[in-house]
């Protein structure tokens, strides 16, 4: 705990409890495998429908974007290079990371995670080889059916997960449009779903602030780096769920979001986000100041 609520190094650890600096590492290891072990199963359960249906609501209270399943995002893990992994986790700033992919809901606590993959891989990469990017695209995520937005009868829409630009967008994963010639509807969709994403971003942010280690590269062996970080996500979990949640504490960290990719969706995609478009402008679905926050 000292190490992770601190970011020590393994040498202060070493002095401060007359530890080997190898027996310190696999004091660390042993003890964020224990600790994920007994927490992942009832901080970060996958899911039911009605547990969906009760994200969604929260979503639709706090941020006003329905049919919101959660919001995902990619942060980079500094580390040390690992040992003869060449330039698979060498990243385009210049430093040697892995990605923490985590999906959140709107109470800013992590549903899912996936951690380890390599630097060099983009956020949609890391998406799509994820078991969660699968669960998803193979429809075993157990969403609810589709629901008609609130105020309206019709079309019934999909529930939906919201990401950045390095997404693909999908029947289920909105992402904004491109930021050259858009018309009033299409910026205030994008508005309207930043909103919505910016809970990941928070989410990201209070963990770095309460795990101080995550403020510098991670001097650990790969496999004690990702149970470290694991261990830092159920712990983030159960804080929140004990504590609440204090605004203060996401307004900085030191995580740093990959650089967006150029990546295609689909039709039937583009035809659910422009629904969500068409809704955010109607009487239903508009919010009194989004015309003058864009």
């Amino acid at each position: 705990f000292r190490y992770l609520g601190t970011g020590q190094s393994l040498a202060s650890l070493h002095f401060a409890f007359l530890l080997g600096k190898s027996t310190a590492s696999v004091i660390i290891r042993e003890t964020c495998v224990a600790i994920w072990d007994a927490l992942h199963a009832a901080v970060m359960g996958q899911p039911h429908k009605e547990q969906w249906k009760e994200i969604a609501d929260v979503f639709q209270q706090t941020c006003q974007f329905p049919n919101c399943a959660g919001a995902i995002d990619g942060k980079h893990i500094r580390i040390k290079k690992p040992v003869r992994s060449g330039s698979q986790y060498y990243n385009y700033k210049k430093y040697f990371l892995f990605v923490l992919f985590a999906m959140c809901d709107a109470n800013y606590s992590f549903r899912y995670i996936d951690v380890g993959s390599y630097g060099s891989r983009s956020d949609s990469a890391v998406f799509a080889h994820s078991e969660f990017g699968k669960l998803l695209h193979d429809k075993a995520l157990d969403l609810p059916e589709h629901t008609a937005l609130p105020g309206t009868t019709s079309p019934a829409m999909p529930f939906v997960f919201v990401g950045d630009e390095a997404f693909a967008l999908g029947e289920n994963l909105m992402r904004p449009y491109s930021s050259r010639g858009l018309s009033l509807a299409r910026r205030v969709f994008n508005y309207r779903l930043t909103r919505a994403r910016r809970v990941v971003e928070c989410a990201f942010g209070v963990l770095a602030n309460k795990w101080r280690f995550l403020h510098t590269p991670i001097h650990l062996k790969l496999e004690t780096a990702i149970s470290a970080i694991k261990a830092a996500c159920v712990l983030h979990n159960f804080v929140r769920a004990r504590d609440g949640f204090n605004f203060e504490d996401s307004l900085t960290h030191s995580l740093h979001s990959h650089r967006p990719s150029v990546v295609r969706g689909h039709r039937q995609g583009a035809a659910v986000r422009e629904q969500f478009t068409a809704y955010f402008m109607s009487p239903h679905g508009a919010l009194p100041w989004q015309l003058d926050a864009i």
